[in-house]
């Protein structure tokens, strides 16, 4: 049985490798030999390699931006060797026939997939899309750059106004880089527009929900109910816009957490946008003083502390009223302005605590809930009663 088992792996490692009907000059032994283990192990040394350069620059006193420069060109020639081994060990393990095996693998990329009117998309077609996407990214990218540089620092607009301009330059440039690319790959762009109408009565029902983020993002574009870094609530998830796209919008959240949001929720549901127009705000602080106060020494002390805010917004009012008179107390409300809404929370919790502080300096009691609870008692010579304080 074990002879039987032992021939048979033999016969299995040792035949040539076939795909279909094309025979391969090579057997699976000489692949994993030949190229694979090879490959594997150059890939493990040049990580070591690059581990070791990695220490050793991060031990030395080369500037940060230096050792940065150099790991990073390291990694490029890294890689650039890996591929001429790979391209070495390919060699070798096809020998003289490569250039035939070449030649097949591209006619078999050159096999149309789609053919509509004059128009053929092979393999091939398919894989240059990849660097006209990432060029058209990438062109977008610089174009936004260079309009908001160039063009936009010299002239006196808001923030949305050169958010507007500089998303559509970014996504007019995509859109142009992208359709000169189809082009240039023998895409015809109108034969296509016929077989895509097509396609979309099919997909239209199942692609409702994409379409209707799409035509959200650029209403959002438009009409700049927000953008980039304002502060905004939504749903009651308080955050800060990073980044707006074509299908959603990315908010960072008080706690560093990341949440998608469709751009149809957006447009359809209520936003709380703290900074669109600017990002000064007004925050209040509330607390109670004991009835025995002197509720001018009160409004004085509030007064002050929120002059000296170190984050309130230079010459603006600082307002302090009495809200109310409640059971256990008398409720007095601070209400100063800030200079940004993102330090919202450091200016609120540095008036509490400074009240706290100078309260008891100044002897201001804070009360705490009380109930007077009286007990009566028939007896006449228990007296009328009895209070009880709880």
């Amino acid at each position: 049985m074990m002879k039987v088992f032992w021939e048979t792996l033999v016969e299995l490692v040792t035949i040539p490798v076939k795909l279909g009907v094309m025979v391969f000059p090579f057997n699976l032994l000489q692949l994993v030999l030949t190229f694979l283990l090879p490959l594997i192990l150059a890939a493990v040394l040049l990580r070591l390699i690059k581990l070791g350069l990695r220490t050793i620059l991060d031990r030395s006193r080369i500037n940060d931006l230096v050792v940065h420069r150099i790991y990073r060109g390291l990694k490029i020639f890294g890689r650039l060797v890996f591929l001429g081994i790979f391209a070495i060990l390919f060699s070798r393990l096809f020998g003289a026939e490569i250039g035939r095996y070449v030649r097949l693998f591209f006619s078999f990329l050159s096999v149309p997939l789609i053919e509509a009117g004059g128009t053929k998309i092979t393999l091939v077609t398919v894989i240059m899309t990849v660097p006209i996407f990432y060029l058209a990214s990438w062109l977008g990218k610089l174009a936004k750059t260079f309009v908001n540089q160039a063009f936009l620092d010299n002239f006196n607009l808001d923030e949305s106004k050169r958010f507007s301009m500089t998303t559509l330059t970014r996504y007019g440039v995509m859109v142009l880089t992208t359709m000169i690319g189809m082009s240039i790959i023998g895409i015809d762009l109108s034969s296509l527009a016929v077989l895509f109408g097509v396609l979309g009565i099919g997909l239209g029902f199942g692609l409702q929900g994409m379409v209707a983020n799409f035509f959200a993002g650029v209403i959002i574009i438009f009409t700049q109910p927000i953008k980039e870094n304002d502060r905004i609530v939504v749903n009651e998830l308080e955050g800060t816009v990073v980044q707006i796209r074509l299908l959603s919008t990315v908010v960072s959240t008080l706690t560093h957490e990341i949440i998608i949001i469709p751009n149809s929720k957006l447009v359809d549901n209520i936003i709380h946008n703290y900074s669109y127009d600017d990002r000064q705000i007004v925050i209040s602080n509330q607390v109670q003083v004991a009835y025995e106060s002197d509720l001018h020494q009160v409004m004085d002390v509030l007064r002050e502390l929120g002059e000296e805010n170190p984050f309130t917004l230079p010459h603006s009012d600082v307002l302090v009223r009495v809200v109310s008179f409640d059971d256990s107390g008398i409720t007095m409300k601070l209400i100063v302005w800030i200079q940004d809404v993102s330090k919202k929370y450091d200016a609120l919790t540095w008036n509490n605590l400074h009240i706290w502080e100078r309260f008891k300096e100044a002897g201001i009691s804070i009360p705490f809930p009380q109930m007077d609870v009286h007990l009566k008692e028939e007896s006449p010579l228990r007296g009328k009663g009895k209070a009880i304080r709880l």
